[in-house]
């Protein structure tokens, strides 16, 4: 085809003395330019669309673990739950326990400060589990002296040794009882 058209242009080219073939060769080589640059812009948009294509694989393996790393919180949470649950139900039963152990100790502590109060009145020779003062008496309680007693009943020790002939104020027992002097 070529071949019949050389002579064709050869021709009109003579004939017309025109311009014709110059611009269909300057045509033909802005659309040569045009179409190399045309293939390098796509060669480019081929390249960055490879380059979107690994991006979008790598933000889709990040979503797909972010969704694992959810599931595996939300399980957490969920375990945490559970833990929390049962602690608290564990600490309450503790609670319970403490306060029966709690009442128990209260009463052996209690038969034990009456067993010490009977032992102690046993050795004061019952005296300190019966005895109640009279009128112009005084009953020893556990830590006092001559001088303790002699206040609490308004007297000195001279007036109190001077009722109670052969006190011995270093032996005296609880539960003991002392006479006092007649009020002035």
């Amino acid at each position: 085809m070529s071949g019949f058209l050389l002579p064709f242009m050869d021709t009109i080219s003579r004939e017309n003395n025109s311009m014709l073939p110059m611009a269909a060769v300057i045509i033909g080589g802005v659309a040569l330019l045009l179409g190399g640059y045309a293939a390098v812009a796509l060669n480019r948009t081929n390249k960055a669309i490879e380059a979107h294509d690994a991006k979008l694989a790598r933000v889709e393996a990040a979503e797909s673990t972010a969704n694992a790393a959810a599931a595996a919180a939300d399980k957490a949470g969920k375990d945490v739950q559970a833990l929390t649950r049962s602690t608290q139900d564990a600490i309450n039963q503790i609670a319970g326990e403490l306060g029966n152990q709690r009442g128990s100790i209260t009463k052996l502590e209690e038969k034990a400060s009456k067993a010490v109060a009977a032992k102690e009145a046993k050795k004061a020779g019952g005296a300190a589990a019966s005895s109640v003062a009279g009128p112009d008496e005084y009953i020893v309680k556990a830590g006092d002296g001559g001088g303790k007693i002699a206040k609490a009943a308004g007297f000195t020790t001279k007036e109190i040794e001077a009722v109670n002939p052969g006190l011995d104020w270093t032996k005296l027992k609880p539960g003991q009882k002392l006479k006092l002097p007649a009020k002035k």
